[in-house]
This record gives structure tokens, sequence and C-alpha cells, in this order.
């Protein structure tokens, strides 16, 4: 099913379908192109009250009881978003299996009361893929390996890569990703969707297993940028239990549709960070028939070499995340049910070891270990990676689109999927545009902008802290001049070289 979700509502509205009948078409879709078929293995569990949720809100919507934009829409959550329901919050791993969690999280809350039927969850990156230097993405010891809708040899790039293949696929019209470093942008590049990363604070992290308190968000995916805006104004919102939505008091907008605007480009300065042209000739042709679309669209192209200083944030930028990862993940594994079988990231290292046949096979746990010799978040080297990260990375953003007066910057989101390989890891071989934006906790979008040779390569929008309203409206606009995206063939291995 690859209706969008003014075709899906449209159809609740008219009687044509019920949410019962949505439900059961994704699910009949699942089996078999997910679980069989293809076998992408994008979703790592199914609601086992799917039925029941969807046909409370077929009732609600006979009794005229909306509950809100998103009724009886189905949303497929990130395996490390909490749900107090029949499914489990893993974040891929075998030693959360069985944890329960008192309560939804703040993501989960918002779309029941937006109305959305959370059908099942999505399979990730193992930690989402803050566990090894070598990690395969798309992999996890709970939900095993997903695989690239357009290549099915191809990596469907982390951590988040559950959530992009299943909306490519067509196996839900919506979800949830969180991304800490290009978690949400690279999956939703390289698998051919919109993604939308938010500024740090628009959503809650209540209820998230973390990574960096500094840098994580949760964020939409979808298969189209109005799709994508439909989802992120039903998670935006302040949160008492989370500090940093306090900043979003009153920027949300009640909607972000408002801002799906054809003719945002018009007037618009853009900046085009040149240090990625040059790298990949194909790329740069998909990059200068971008930048000829915005010109035909009115926009206004400024040359930007590089943003200053970034790459000498990527140090510090690592320390930043080894030290939060601790902090933060061993608060929240405290809270866990009592039956939990960890509770501190200690305790996570310890089951890997002693559990290393089904946690380890491919790849081992460094980065887990090296989080666990990280001293508390009052030591001198994590302030000092604060100001040399997240600072650094703000100054250099804002600093450029003042001077240039941009509204947006714009680059490849990353190159095509690789060839995913368990024996030696990621490997791709063109850079991602997503630390500067995700470490300064600024928004980024991106958007299908072309093809190489048949793998998706999306580009990218990002700048100033709240400027979602901004950043959706150009993007849209060039969704709507360009109109890239094409659904996937899912042809079995031998991909492109």
């Amino acid at each position: 099913m690859r209706a969008s979700v003014a075709d899906l509502r449209a159809g609740l509205v008219s009687g044509r379908w019920t949410t019962r009948s949505i439900c059961e078409a994704l699910l009949d879709r699942i089996e078999a192109i997910d679980a069989t078929g293809p076998s992408l293995n994008s979703v790592i569990e199914v609601n086992p009250a799917a039925f029941e949720e969807a046909d409370r809100l077929d009732a609600e919507r006979r009794a005229g009881e909306l509950r809100g934009p998103l009724h009886g829409i189905p949303v497929m959550l990130k395996d490390n978003i909490d749900t107090a329901d029949g499914m489990q919050t893993t974040a891929g791993s075998l030693a959360l299996v069985d944890s329960g969690v008192a309560r939804d999280s703040a993501v989960a809350s918002n779309l029941r009361a937006a109305g959305a039927l959370l059908i099942a969850k999505t399979n990730l990156s193992e930690w989402a893929n803050f566990r090894s230097r070598r990690s395969t993405s798309g992999w996890s010891a709970r939900g095993g390996l997903t695989r690239n809708p357009y290549f099915l040899d191809r990596n469907p790039c982390g951590s988040s890569s559950g959530s992009a293949v299943a909306v490519s696929a067509g196996l839900a019209p919506l979800a949830v990703g969180t991304e800490t470093n290009g978690s949400i942008v690279c999956p939703s590049s390289v698998d051919g969707i919109v993604g939308i990363k938010p500024t740090v604070g628009l959503v809650s992290r209540t209820g998230i297993v973390p990574i960096s308190h500094t840098q994580d968000t949760a964020g939409p995916m979808a298969r189209t940028v109005a799709d994508a805006a439909e989802l992120l104004g039903a998670l935006a919102g302040t949160d008492p239990l989370d500090a940093a939505t306090r900043s979003s008091a009153g920027r949300a907008p009640g909607s972000y549709t408002e801002f799906l605007n054809a003719d945002a480009l018009r007037g618009a300065r853009i900046g085009l960070l040149r240090e990625y042209w040059g790298r990949h000739g194909a790329i740069d042709r998909i990059l200068d028939e971008a930048a000829a679309a915005m010109r035909s669209s009115g926009a206004e192209l400024v040359d930007v070499g590089e943003l200053p200083g970034i790459d000498e944030t990527n140090r510090p930028g690592f320390e930043l995340m080894l030290y939060e990862f601790k902090a933060g993940l061993n608060d929240y594994l405290s809270q866990l049910s009592a039956d939990a079988k960890v509770r501190t990231l200690a305790d996570v290292i310890r089951f890997n070891r002693q559990h290393e046949a089904e946690e380890m096979p491919y790849f081992g746990q460094n980065i887990l270990e090296s989080a666990e010799e990280r001293g508390p978040l009052t030591d001198g080297a994590y302030l000092d990676a604060i100001a040399s990260s997240r600072d650094r990375c703000r100054g250099s953003i804002d600093a450029t689109m003042a001077d240039l007066e941009l509204d947006a910057l714009f680059a490849p989101t990353t190159g095509p999927a690789w060839v995913t390989d368990l024996v030696h890891g990621d490997r791709s071989s063109f850079p991602s545009c997503s630390s500067a934006a995700a470490r300064a906790g600024y928004p980024h979008i991106t958007v299908p902008g072309g093809l190489v040779h048949g793998l998706p390569v999306g580009v990218s929008f990002f700048g100033a802290a709240w400027s979602e309203p901004k950043l959706i409206g150009l993007a849209h606009s060039f969704e709507q001049s360009t109109r890239h995206r094409q659904a996937p063939r899912m042809r079995p291995g031998t991909g492109p070289a």
C-alpha cells in the first residue's frame, strides 16, 4: 500500500477504507514482502493488539470522536522507543528482551493522542549503531539484518534502517526514527524517502533509549515531505520530563502542513556546500541538476566552500557521545521493570560477553567498552567536548548563514548504498553531510535527489535552530519541481558495482 496520508484520511472519511482494512492490508504486505518473499526484515515485531486497536479507532470515528489529525493512520516506531503495550523495546539487543517499561514514551503518547495506530516496531542497527566501530548497519542480534529494498545486497544504512525500509517498501505510510548523527537522514537517503531530523528539543526524548542528550532526537520518515510534515506535527511538543523541550515552547505550530508551499524556493537564498562536489561524477550530475532545478524555481544560489571548523569537531564530538551514552543509558536502564536482565552499561557489556555467539557473531562492542571507561558529566574532558563540538558547530552554521544571508544550506546527504559486508562492516566511500547539524542540534531534511545506477541519493536542506517551517517549504518545493522518487523494485542481489 503506497497511499499518502491525505489519501488514507480521505478514504477513511468516505468509508472506502476502515482502519481495520488498512491494517489488514499492511500486515498482509509485511508477511508477503518483509517476513517472506524478498525478506526485507525491516519489521522486528507486529503489535499483537493491532486489530483490537484498529477496531477501537474505527468505533470512535463512527461515533464522531476523532482524536486528532492522524486518526486511524498506521505508524511504525523504531525499536528503541518505549511503548507500554504488547510490544517490546529492546534497541535490537537480546539484553533488553522481556524488560518491561512502565509507560509510553512521549512520542508514543503523542501519536496515540493524535489518533495514530502504532502497528509495529522496526528493526535497527543494535544500540542505534553505537556499539562497535566496525559494525554493519541494519543488523541487530534480535532482529537480524535489514535489506535495502532497491537491491537486496545493498545496505539500508543505520541506525533507523527498519523505519526507512518499511516506509520505502510500502509497509507503512509513516515511521518514526531517531538520530544522533545521521541515523534518520542516511537511511532515508539510501532507501529513497524523506527524513526530518528536527531541532533538538522540538520532540521529546522521554522513553527513548539514549545515546546523547545533546544530539538525540526522534523524527518523521515518510515517502513525501507532506506526509513527513503531518507526522512532525504530531510528534512535536513540550514535555516536563525532557528539559530540552522547554526551548520549543511557542515554536511548534499547530500543523507543519501549512508550510507546504510549492513556490517556497522562489526568492530563497540557498548555500551550496561545494566541498561535496568533485568527489563522485554521478553525484556531481545529481547536484548540478538539483542546482539547475532550484534556479528554475526562482532560488538564488550562493557558493559556500565549506563550513569552517566542522572537521575539527569529529574527535570531541565522539568524546561527548561516549560520556553522555554512559550517563544516559545507566539512567534509562535503572528505570526498567524488576525482570530486566541489565541495569547498567557494565551489565550490558557483561551480557554480551556471556552471549557472544548470539550478540557478537560479526563485530564486537568496543564503543560500549570505551563509554564505560568515561567518568561523570562533571569531568573537564566532557565540558571541553561540549564547547569543542556543539558550540563550534552552532557557531559555524550561524555565522555562515548570517554572513551570506542564507535561508538554508544544501548538500548531498550521502552517497548511494554500499554492498552489505558482515565481515568487514560498513564501507561507504562518500561522506555524509549530517555531522554539522547533528552536533549543533539543528534541523536537517533529506529528500530524494536522483538515482545512481538505480540506487537513491538524497539531497539535504539544513539550517538554523527552529527553522523546520522554512526547511519544509524548501524541501517540498524542490520535491514538487523534481519528483525524483521511484518506488523500489526489490531486485535480488548482485546490485550495481
